[in-house]
C-alpha cells in the first residue's frame, strides 16, 4: 500500500475578533529514537507548522527554532515549580538562562508555568500564582512582558458539572488559588490555558456520550445537546468543555480572558479495553478539530471567536508510561512518517499531498562512487535511516550496488525529513525525481 505523505497548513488567514485563528502542536520527547532538534524543525517547516508548545526549555531545541519565525510556548516543568514559586531570584535566574539567552532570535511568545498543577501537584498550588508573578516580574525588568505572556495549563477536571455548560463552575476548593490567578491573567493581558480531551470524556462516560458527538461528526438536530438554561445547541464535546470554562470564568466575574486550548487530540491505537483508540477515529477527530478552529466557528457561547488550539502531539511517544493509547497520540512517528494522512482536502488552504505528484530522492547518475558511499554511510549512521532492508537476504539488497543502496537510503532520509528543502543533496550526489525507483520486492519509502 502506498504511503501517503501528509502536508497540512496549520496557520491560515482566518480572522477573528481578536487575532488570526491557528492550530499548533505540542512536542513531547519521550521517544526511544527522538529526532534531533534540527530534524524536528525541518519537519515543522515542511508541514508549515507555525505554533509549537514545548514541555521544557531545551537549549538545543530553542537554538534550532531560532530565526524560523515559529511561535513558541516554553514551559516551567512541574519539578522546578517549587523553587521558582518560593524565590524571586530563582525565577529571575530561570528567565535569564532560558528566555533572555534565546530571544529575539527564537520567537518565544508564552511561558506555561507548570502543567495541570491543581489536579496533579496540589501541594504546589499555594505557590503557583507566586511563580507566575515572579517570572512576569523578571520579564518586566527585561522589557519583554508585552511580548511574552505568562499563564498555566489546567486540566478540564478543575471544572465541576461541565454540562450543561451554563451550570459549570470551578471546583470550589481551588477558588482561593483561581481568584488571584485570574486577576493576574487580567492584569497582564494573558489568557486561560485549558487542556481539552473529549476522548477521556467519551471513555469515562459509560456510553452516555455518543462517539459521533465526541468526534465532531455531524449530528441530526434531535441528537444535539441543548443547554436548557441558555437554549444553546452543542454539536460536539470540545465546544461544550470550552464553554464550560467560559461560564466558570463568568461565575468568578471574569469575562475578558480568552481561552486557549493547550492540548487536545485523540489516540490512534489502544488495546482491547480502548477499542475506540483507532487510526480512523484519531484522523476524524484531529481533521475535524483543525477545520473547526481555522473556520473560526467559535463556540455557541462565543460564535466567531477563535479557539486557538495545540494538538497533542507531534510524535508518538513510545516511552510514555501507562496503557497503549497513552503512547499513541502523535501525528508522526519518530522517523517523520505520518501516522495517518489527515482528511483536510476541500478545507481552503489546508492541504493533503497530491499523491499523483510523489517525489523521490535518488543517487545521481555518474556521481563519484566514493562520495556516494560516504553519503550512504552517513545516511545509515548519523542520519538515523533504517538501512536494514539493504542487508543481504532482505528486500532491497538486490541489486547489490552502491548507487542502488544509496538511492534507497537517500529516499528514506528525504521522507524522514518530510521532503524539506535541502534534504536531498548529500554533498551534491543526490537528486529529486518523480520516477518511482521501487522494484519488487523493494518498495521505497516515498511510496
Amino acid at each position: 500500500m502506498d504511503l501517503l505523505i501528509l502536508v497540512f497548513v496549520l496557520l491560515v488567514s482566518a480572522s477573528s475578533a481578536h487575532e488570526d485563528a491557528f492550530v499548533g502542536v505540542n512536542i513531547g520527547t519521550e521517544l526511544s529514537d527522538m529526532p534531533s532538534p534540527t530534524q524536528v524543525v525541518a519537519l515543522l517547516k515542511a508541514q508549515q507548522i507555525h505554533h509549537v508548545r514545548l514541555f521544557d526549555t531545551d537549549r538545543e531545541m530553542l537554538l534550532a527554532l531560532a530565526n524560523t519565525g515559529i511561535r513558541v510556548i516554553v514551559s516551567v516543568p512541574n519539578d522546578q515549580l517549587l523553587g521558582i514559586g518560593q524565590s524571586n531570584a530563582t525565577a529571575a535566574n530561570w528567565v535569564s538562562h532560558n528566555i533572555l539567552a534565546h530571544v529575539p532570535a527564537t520567537n518565544i511568545t508564552s511561558i506555561a508555568v507548570g502543567s495541570e498543577v491543581l489536579t496533579t501537584l496540589p501541594n504546589a498550588a499555594s505557590i503557583l500564582v507566586s511563580a507566575m508573578e515572579f517570572i512576569h516580574s523578571a520579564l518586566v525588568a527585561s522589557g519583554l512582558d508585552s511580548q511574552i505572556k505568562v499563564s498555566t495549563p489546567h486540566s478540564s477536571l478543575i471544572i465541576q458539572f461541565s454540562f450543561p455548560p451554563s451550570h459549570a463552575f470551578f471546583n470550589y476548593s481551588w477558588v482561593p488559588v483561581m481568584a488571584p490567578l485570574l486577576k493576574f491573567l487580567q492584569s497582564t493581558g494573558s489568557f486561560f490555558m485549558l487542556n481539552v480531551y473529549p476522548y477521556y470524556n467519551y471513555r469515562q462516560s459509560n456510553g452516555k456520550i455518543a462517539l459521533d458527538y465526541a468526534l465532531f461528526r455531524p449530528l441530526p438536530p434531535n441528537k444535539e445537546a441543548v443547554d436548557t438554561n441558555t437554549l444553546l445547541h452543542y454539536t460536539n464535546v470540545f465546544d461544550a468543555i470550552v464553554d464550560a470554562a467560559y461560564f466558570s470564568l463568568s461565575s468568578l466575574n471574569v469575562t475578558n480572558i480568552p481561552v486557549v486550548v493547550t492540548e487536545s487530540g485523540w489516540p490512534s491505537k489502544g488495546d482491547s479495553s480502548d477499542p475506540d483508540a483507532t487510526l480512523d477515529n484519531a484522523n476524524t477527530y484531529n481533521s475535524n478539530l483543525i477545520r473547526h478552529v481555522l473556520n473560526t466557528t467559535g463556540t455557541p457561547k462565543h460564535p466567531g471567536i477563535a479557539i486557538n488550539t495545540y494538538i497533542y502531539e507531534l510524535y508518538n511517544e513510545d516511552l510514555r508510561s501507562g496503557p497503549i493509547f497513552e503512547k499513541n497520540w502523535g501525528l508522526f512517528d519518530a522517523n517523520g512518517v505520518p501516522v495517518y494522512s489527515l482528511h483536510l482536502t476541500g478545507s481552503g488552504t489546508l492541504l493533503s499531498n497530491d499523491t499523483t505528484n510523489q517525489t523521490f530522492c535518488v543517487a545521481k547518475e555518474g556521481a563519484d562512487r566514493k562520495l556516494v558511499q560516504a553519503a550512504l554511510d552517513w545516511a545509515c549512521g548519523p542520519g538515523k535511516v533504517d538501512c536494514s532492508p539493504l542487508l543481504q537476504g532482505n528486500p532491497c539488497y538486490e541489486p547489490d550496488t552502491v548507487v542502488a543502496h544509496a538511492s534507497y537510503a537517500f529516499d528514506a532520509y528525504y521522507h524522514r525529513m518530510a521532503m524539506a528543502e535541502g534534504t536531498c543533496n548529500f554533498n551534491g550526489v543526490a537528486t529529486i525525481t518523480t520516477k518511482d525507483p521501487s522494484h519488487r520486492p523493494c518498495i521505497f519509502p516515498g511510496r
